[in-house]
């Protein structure tokens, strides 16, 4: 990892893109040593806005808070992709929701992950942000595991805990799965 490596995270609100924020900060932050800056926005709707969580990870202290050109972006929203993609730097980690966001012809270089269909089979489509992080964390490495499973541990309703634990694990197996493709 480079000395910070800004992540955007994109949809709609509704989505978790702020819990997914939330989780990724105090991963890095609370549980694998790093120093971590989130910040987020959205739309004037709590629901159907735009939504958008901005997290910098680094070794060292984050001196400016807000992502300028994200070395990651995740995007479960169409408007997001569109609105987020030119941002993403040339050598940019682009993964996108396979369902919802539909790629520019020439965008060859986007990761396409089925995190709704596999948050409907899991019988709560609330989780496909999760399903999105545990992919992200995987490809990427920018936190631990075991971090991020003690960021939802110690973030999420009890009783939410286990299915996002497991949403977490089935992001993390399809990108090892799509390392050895």
């Amino acid at each position: 990892m480079s000395d910070k490596t800004e992540i955007r995270l994109g949809g709609v609100g509704g989505q978790g893109i702020a819990l997914a924020g939330t989780l990724l900060c105090k991963a890095a932050a609370l549980y694998d040593d790093k120093e971590a800056v989130f910040t987020q926005t959205h739309g004037p709707e709590a629901r159907g806005g735009a939504s958008r969580a901005d997290v910098i990870i680094g070794e060292a202290s984050v001196a400016y808070p807000f992502v300028t050109t994200p070395q990651i972006l995740v995007v479960l929203f169409q408007e997001a992709y569109e609105k987020f993609r030119p941002q993403l730097s040339d050598d940019g980690l682009l993964i996108v929701e396979e369902e919802l966001v539909k790629l520019r012809d020439d965008d060859d270089v986007a990761i396409r992950v089925p995190a709704v269909r596999i948050a409907k089979e899991l019988g709560n489509k609330m989780v496909a942000n999760i399903i999105m992080l545990g992919y992200l964390i995987a490809k990427s490495g920018i936190v631990s595991r075991k971090a991020m499973e003690e960021a939802i541990r110690n973030t999420v309703r009890e009783r939410h805990v286990e299915l996002n634990i497991n949403a977490l694990g089935i992001g993390w197996n399809l990108a090892s799965e799509a390392k050895n493709d």
